[in-house]
């Protein structure tokens, strides 16, 4: 029951806000109107047909002793109209927001004998009603504003017409107070994807508080960003001029056995040396832009290829959207760089829906148990001794790289298992 009630309440802060706002207030007004017809308005219509009730009584008394003209003046002094009624009434006919008529009705029906019907239509403003008097059906024609007040049905057009213009202005008000928030969110959720937007200070104080913590914050992380990379860019100077140094006077040597392996492992240091910056610096430094994903997926794949390595690319065709394409291009070549490491097939399929973009990887490898899918994300992590560096393996930056840029892109990687391939499954999942 409360599922089924939730999937009917508002999901958005709009929504929900003018539901508390407004509920009550109609809720309030309904009872309070009802109410009060009930106890002003039938209890005056009673008591004013109650009052037409004796007069008409005594007319038909006069009419039934025969006495025709004597009848007639008094209810013309009375201001009823009276004659002979045929055809007969035989129900009472009134509007459908008519509230005061069927009160009308059931007191003339009460006090006044031989009561057959009424219309309370056919004569704009007045009450026609019919009554038996012996052989004679006598019909009587008597003003509506004596019999009842103003119709009730005008306070719940009021009750409605106030409803509507105060349900607008609360909409007026709560949009103006809701659009810093909503705008507060957009800068963050572009910011978790890599993305800086203008955000300025608005709205209601508490809005205004929670605004100026995240500019503090979006300010602390992006110094500490920007010092990192300065930083690694002097790092990466001073690893690589050693590295240098050590290539040149490797290459001053004879050529044997002993000067190709300190060249081999050289080349691997220079290898390890780039991965870690990669990782550290986490492409951070790259502005987002427009790009055709499938066209970037297709590059990777002819690089693939040019490499001699086959990848099979399925999915969608052409999917723009806004990305860092260095990073997602580095995301998608640790990806299939794991499954060449591990595996003899790749296999690479795009897809999307209207907020996500879905980038799977998937091989013919071993694959990673699924306890130890999370630990496989970690920075440095080797599962096992495939992974040896020593042995053309990686350092186990790879996958969190991949991770970081998933995240940076509001997104997530998920590791799973391949049914086609039978080995690693792995989703890029960037949000659009």
């Amino acid at each position: 029951m409360s599922m089924r009630l939730k999937s009917v309440l508002p999901r958005s802060l709009y929504g929900r806000a003018l539901l508390i706002l407004v509920v009550p207030i109609v809720t309030i007004q309904l009872v309070v109107s009802i109410a009060f017809i009930q106890r002003h308005f039938e209890r005056v219509t009673q008591q004013m047909t109650g009052g037409i009730s004796v007069e008409l009584r005594l007319v038909l008394d006069r009419l039934a002793q025969g006495d025709e003209a004597a009848a007639q003046a008094l209810a013309g002094g009375l201001g009823f109209g009276l004659a002979d009624g045929t055809p007969p009434l035989h129900d009472v006919r009134r509007a459908p927001w008519d509230l005061s008529g069927r009160v009308v009705a059931d007191t003339l029906r009460q006090e006044v004998p031989g009561f057959l019907g009424a219309d309370l239509l056919v004569e704009e403003g007045r009450v026609v009603a019919d009554f038996q008097l012996g052989p004679r059906v006598i019909r009587t024609s008597i003003d509506r504003r004596r019999m009842s007040a103003t119709n009730p049905h005008q306070l719940l057009v009021l009750m409605i017409a106030t409803s509507v213009l105060m349900t607008l202005i609360s909409y007026l008000f709560l949009r103006n107070q809701i659009a810093p928030i909503k705008r507060l969110a957009q800068a963050a959720e572009a910011f978790g994807k890599g993305q800086h937007i203008p955000y300025k200070l608005r709205g209601a104080t508490e809005v205004r508080a929670a605004g100026a913590a995240f500019l503090d914050m979006r300010a602390r992380i992006e110094r500490a960003i920007e010092s990192r990379t300065l930083m690694l860019s002097g790092v990466s100077h001073d690893l690589r001029t050693p590295l240098t140094r050590l290539k040149l006077g490797l290459a001053m040597l004879p050529e044997d056995e002993e000067t190709a392996a300190l060249l081999a492992d050289v080349a691997d240091m220079e290898r390890l040396v780039n991965e870690f910056l990669a990782f550290a610096r986490g492409d951070a430094t790259e502005d987002g832009e427009l790009v055709d994903l499938a066209a970037l997926l297709r590059r990777a794949v002819d690089n693939a290829e040019r490499a001699g390595h086959s990848v099979e690319l399925r999915g969608e065709t052409a999917l723009s959207m806004r990305l860092r394409p260095a990073a997602v291009t580095r995301a998608v070549e640790n990806l299939l760089g794991n499954a060449w490491r591990f595996g003899t097939q790749a296999r690479i399929t795009l897809s999307s829906t209207e907020r996500t973009a879905r980038i799977v990887v998937e091989d013919d490898g071993p694959g990673i148990p699924m306890e130890r899918r999370d630990e496989a994300v970690l920075p440095f992590a080797r599962l096992d001794g495939a992974r040896d560096p020593n042995r053309g393996g990686g350092v186990g930056l790879g996958l969190s790289i991949t991770a970081d840029i998933a995240r940076s892109h509001g997104g997530v990687l998920r590791l799973g298992e391949s049914e086609d391939l039978g080995g690693l499954k792995a989703e890029l999942v960037l949000m659009r």
